[in-house]
């Protein structure tokens, strides 16, 4: 059906198409919903617990028993620093202050733990079809433990340089993450977010540098785009904003508003939420914190300061500090179900570039 089958074949799915996970979006109903039409549907489990993935993957399965992905940050723990914390006091306080919030916590849980024993032990059990990664790969010995009960392991990569590290991992495919892509960018080492490579510009170089199969992102919202990433050397792709306007992801109305009205300059990458750059709809506190190139806590201790604006906005509907995470292709977003979407994404792509 598709010209180029190795990512299919690898997957064991239909279509060369996958959701995105989008820790705290994608739900087990709309994972199901792709995998069921034949795409791979992702959950990102990042911020779960051993028990709460475990709880995931039980209603994931009693809704398709089709392939899927679960997804990990593979990120290290925050280093502390009580100069850097001071300085990101100092300018988060008149938000603080405008808002009526009392003081900023000095300390708090933070939403993202490293992949750990605990998690790798859940998916040893678990024994997902595919488990993929994000800013990074675990121990080698975790990767070969997962790679030996079976599961495909994909990972994001943001440069040729970071994709050929991949491959030398022993990697399975590799996700081509361009610039325009929404939420956390995968990069491996984190330096100011206005830095980056967009997707025409990195696909061909990756496919060009390794032999596995490479799967783009960012930027992909329709058949054009699929097309234009087979052209570009992809085996597939991976799609997260265009799966927001899905019924089935979990998604608060005022973000499903900003998708139904986006356009192309509404976002930008921005380290004041989290600690690492993410795509995000601009907003008066995304663009107070980029006014000063100085340094913010690692990820995820960012958190500690954004989290408290960030339920604040949503508590008060108040729309200029929420977090809306969506990449820049937003505004071609069709409101569909999930099988829908991907029916009509597999028609605009094969209408463009023919099936055998």
């Amino acid at each position: 059906m598709w010209r180029r089958t190795d990512l299919t074949d690898l997957l064991k799915i239909e279509h060369p198409i996958i959701q995105a996970p989008m820790a705290g979006l994608a739900t087990p109903a709309l994972a199901a919903a792709v995998s069921n039409a034949g795409g791979l549907g992702s959950l990102g489990c990042a911020s779960a617990s051993a028990e709460e993935i475990k709880e995931k993957v039980d209603q994931l399965r009693a809704a398709t028993n089709r392939s899927f992905n679960l997804n990990f940050f593979a990120h290290s723990a925050p280093n502390e620093d009580s100069e850097v914390d001071e300085q990101t006091r100092t300018r988060v306080a008149p938000f603080y202050e405008e808002l009526g919030l009392g003081d900023i916590p000095l300390q708090s849980e933070l939403p993202f733990d490293p992949f750990d024993v605990d998690r790798l032990t859940v998916l040893l059990d678990i024994k997902p079809a595919v488990t993929s990664f994000h800013f990074g790969l675990p121990e080698p010995e975790m990767v070969k433990a997962l790679k030996d009960a079976g599961c495909v392991i994909l990972c994001s990569a943001t440069t040729v340089a970071e994709a050929k590290w991949l491959e030398a991992a022993s990697v399975d495919a590799i996700i081509a993450q361009g610039w325009e892509a929404g939420g956390h960018r995968g990069s491996f080492d984190v330096s100011f977010e206005d830095v980056g490579v967009g997707s025409m510009a990195l696909i061909p170089q990756v496919v060009d540098a390794v032999d596995v199969p490479v799967i783009a992102a960012g930027g992909i919202a329709d058949g054009r785009g699929i097309a234009a990433a087979f052209a570009l050397g992809a085996s597939g792709v991976q799609l997260g904003t265009a799966f927001l306007s899905c019924p089935e992801a979990q998604v608060r109305d005022v973000h499903r508003a900003a998708l139904r009205h986006a356009s192309d300059q509404d976002t930008r990458l921005t380290r004041a939420i989290t600690g690492r750059p993410a795509r995000a709809k601009n907003n008066s506190y995304i663009e107070a914190m980029a006014e000063h190139r100085t340094r913010l806590p690692d990820f995820p201790k960012m958190c500690t300061f954004s989290e408290p604006l960030r339920q604040f906005g949503y508590a008060n509907e108040d729309s200029d500090i929420q977090f809306l995470l969506y990449g820049q292709a937003a505004a071609l977003n069709r409101e569909l179900p999930a099988a829908e979407l991907i029916q009509v994404l597999v028609d605009e792509a094969q209408g463009i570039i023919g099936s055998k």
